[in-house]
């Protein structure tokens, strides 16, 4: 059975979450292992530094779908979350479906980039490697989450063409999912990618369209 890492401090919230994944097939655990396929990590743990936790997660196993659970409005525990390795995260209170839902999109499109042949795409500083889903640029590696890395992809396999944020939110995240995962995603590729993520000059907002990678 598929190992999930789950730490939330309230035992209901936890309970809560536990039994959704063991009726999806899912092992609910407390301690961090290498073998782990997710984790679900609340943004204020007591006594953990949650982000730390997400780092430490992402350092030691990047394929592993990390979803942050954050209270309403807290748009800067969800930023960080997402800087420090998560892949999406999910507002409290949240239902079940909504959980399983983002963590099995998330493990299914790991599932798939395992698949895909080896393909550079080079665009100025950067080189996209879509086998290895890595990111260089000017040589140097840029981490990326999982969703950083297909909302890039997406961009750069169609540079100086709009791409809506309705399909970009839809393919990456699922038609349901909150717009604000789309736009701290840009935001968070703007500081890893831009000189000046205030003035970028790579990822453009269309205002009313959606974005564009300019070559």
């Amino acid at each position: 059975m598929k190992k999930v890492l789950v730490k939330e401090d309230q035992k209901y919230i936890r309970d809560f979450i536990s039994d959704g994944l063991r009726r999806g097939g899912y092992e609910p655990v407390d301690e961090l292992s290498e073998d782990i396929v997710a984790a679900v990590l609340d943004s204020q743990l007591a006594g953990t530094d949650s982000f730390e936790l997400c780092q430490t997660i992402r350092d030691k196993n990047d394929k592993a779908a990390i979803l942050m659970l954050t209270a309403p409005g807290e748009t800067a525990d969800q930023l960080t979350g997402l800087m420090t390795g998560a892949d999406a995260y999910l507002t409290k209170p949240f239902s079940t479906a909504a959980l399983m839902n983002l963590l099995e999109g998330q493990l299914c499109r790991v599932r798939q980039q395992t698949v895909r042949l080896e393909e550079l795409i080079g665009v100025g500083p950067f080189i996209l490697d879509t086998g290895n889903c890595t990111l260089e640029k000017f040589g140097q590696r840029v981490r990326l989450t999982q969703a950083e890395y297909l909302l890039l992809k997406m961009l750069m396999q169609s540079p100086n063409q709009v791409i809506s944020k309705e399909e970009l939110l839809g393919k990456i995240w699922g038609i349901d999912a909150d717009s604000k995962q789309l736009d701290l995603a840009i935001r968070c590729l703007r500081i890893k990618l831009e000189d000046d993520p205030n003035q970028p000059t790579y990822i453009i907002t269309v205002w009313g369209q959606g974005y564009k990678w300019c070559s």
